[in-house]
């Protein structure tokens, strides 16, 4: 997949394009890509998807921001998975912000050479959010270049959107989000040195750098880590702000894999949460917060033992 930066395409070979934020590549997101490659195929195009660093909201409102679902480098590793050519990445700026709608599809048809475009049927887009499906279907047009439209995706009656998965996240409800997202929710990121308590107390965890502005959940969770260089591997991972060790502290990732002692420093890790054990707790002392993680990773156990008995059925 080729990552590119603004608008500027490469080669003047047109593409079949589609734009939006895509945090979460959740399953709306994957028809619409899904479509965007059978529109591309159909003629001949790369397909290419158009997505805004930061997210707009956390330029006009950073406090009243989202959550981010994905990181840049989730939501590429995403988009590659579902097998997109071209990532154009938009700085967004006080100089985007305030291009208008009929400069910005000027900019996709003469820069990036949009042969063809596809947009959610309710996408607003340009200064203002002036510009619509409506006005991207008739300058179309005149440019000489195709417009198709996306409903949304529904499941169970419910319209799958980002907002809807951040929702389920906070409430822990994991097995929702899964089926929003088609996949379990993950944060990926290098492992750091922390400060080494998990060894101290006998559970050593692997911190997972957090490039999130804030990760839209938290708790104790049974989780599964795939990473480059090790095989997957089963484990019980803490997201928070750890009560009991710090006040006021920011939200770490520690991850304690079960039955693996290998060094993995530096290693860049893809966690997967598949059920969540409990909210996090501020404990009196250390031997206490001790006692509920042996607690925590013979759950941990049972789980995996549970899934791995009903697979064999």
């Amino acid at each position: 997949m080729l990552i590119l930066r603004g608008l500027q395409s490469p080669d003047r070979q047109p593409v079949a394009v589609t734009i939006g934020n895509f945090d979460g590549v959740h399953l709306g997101h994957q028809a619409l890509l899904a479509q965007l490659r059978t529109a591309a195929k159909a003629r001949g195009l790369p397909s290419a998807v158009v997505i805004f660093e930061p997210h707009p909201r956390e330029f006009f409102t950073p406090d009243k921001a989202p959550t981010r679902l994905t990181n840049l480098r989730e939501k590429l590793e995403l988009l590659a998975e579902n097998h997109v050519d071209r990532v154009h990445v938009c700085r967004f700026n006080s100089q985007f912000a305030q291009m208008s709608a009929a400069d910005f599809i000027h900019a996709l048809h003469e820069n990036m050479h949009a042969g063809h475009v596809l947009i959610g049927d309710d996408f607003r887009f340009g200064s203002g959010r002036s510009g619509d499906f409506a006005l991207m279907e008739k300058i179309g047009m005149q440019r000489g270049f195709s417009v198709g439209a996306m409903h949304s995706v529904l499941h169970d009656g419910v319209r799958v959107s980002s907002t809807a998965v951040r929702t389920l996240l906070a409430a822990g409800d994991l097995h929702a989000a899964t089926r929003y997202l088609g996949r379990p929710y993950s944060i990926s990121g290098r492992v750091m040195h922390g400060d080494k308590l998990g060894r101290e107390i006998g559970f050593p965890t692997a911190n997972v750098q957090l490039k999130h502005n804030r990760p839209p959940l938290s708790g104790i969770f049974v989780v599964r880590v795939t990473g480059d260089h090790i095989a997957p591997l089963h484990g019980a991972a803490s997201l928070g702000v750890r009560p009991t060790v710090k006040a006021h502290g920011r939200a770490v990732l520690e991850v304690h894999l079960l039955d693996f002692a290998q060094n993995i420093y530096g290693q860049h890790l893809r966690v997967e949460f598949l059920h969540k054990l409990r909210d996090e707790a501020k404990f009196s002392d250390l031997e206490s917060l001790t006692q509920q993680i042996a607690l925590d990773v013979e759950q941990t156990r049972k789980f995996f033992h549970h899934l791995e008995t009903e697979t064999s059925r």
